[in-house]
């Protein structure tokens, strides 16, 4: 039994179910009240460490509820594919366990923020497409409506864009980069490492068989 099963086991009754209805909900409530509001309603709820350090500790969490646009139609297709995503991943997994992994990406984001004094949630948000990618790799969306291709090919297209970011991104960039992603690599890296592990042994048999059957 790993760790997410004795958690699980423990913490499994306080699970939310379809967590990300109620975020993507939220992140279009504050949407329309800066619409409402002409922006005023956004600088409220980032993630400033100067300003949360003076007592504005609700900064720590609705930074999370920031919507990711300010197009009425992307963040249409934006809310609605995360919750598409969420809805999938909860399925995969259940609703514990796809609550820990949301979790544990608003904790790293949180950790990113106090070390470079400010949070964002993009990375967090884009965590879920490299979760729904590793689960459902086959499956396929269409690319601006019109081109359809496997989720597993966006997700590579998406980790270059990440590894751009962090090559020619400042060092809070690259910090937001590394703690965001810190559910990937709790849900994802020990499979990682095992099939890089099993890819170097098949690699290193080839070339002995290939030495052994010289003439």
């Amino acid at each position: 039994m790993n760790w997410m099963d004795r958690l699980e086991r423990k913490f499994g009754r306080y699970a939310i179910p379809r967590v990300m209805v109620f975020i993507t909900g939220i992140m279009l409530a504050v949407f329309a009240a800066d619409l409402i509001l002409g922006g005023r309603v956004t600088p409220m709820l980032v993630f400033h460490r100067g300003l949360i350090l003076q007592g504005q500790v609700w900064r720590l969490i609705t930074f999370i509820f920031l919507p990711p646009n300010s197009s009425v139609l992307w963040i249409a297709f934006s809310l609605y594919f995360y919750c598409l995503m969420g809805s999938a991943l909860e399925s995969a997994w259940g609703a514990f366990r796809f609550n820990l992994f949301y979790l544990c990406g608003i904790l790293g984001s949180i950790l990113a923020g106090f070390v470079t004094g400010y949070g964002v949630n993009h990375f967090l948000n884009m965590s879920l497409f490299f979760a729904y990618a590793a689960v459902y790799p086959e499956n396929q969306l269409m690319l601006f409506f019109l081109i359809p291709i496997k989720v597993k090919w966006l997700a590579a297209l998406d980790a270059l864009y990440f590894a751009y970011m962090f090559l020619v991104g400042g060092w809070s960039s690259r910090v937001a980069i590394l703690f965001s992603l810190l559910n990937i690599w709790l849900f994802f890296g020990g499979d990682l490492f095992r099939r890089i592990r099993q890819q170097a042994g098949y690699w290193k048999t080839r070339q002995q068989f290939r030495k052994n059957n010289r003439f």
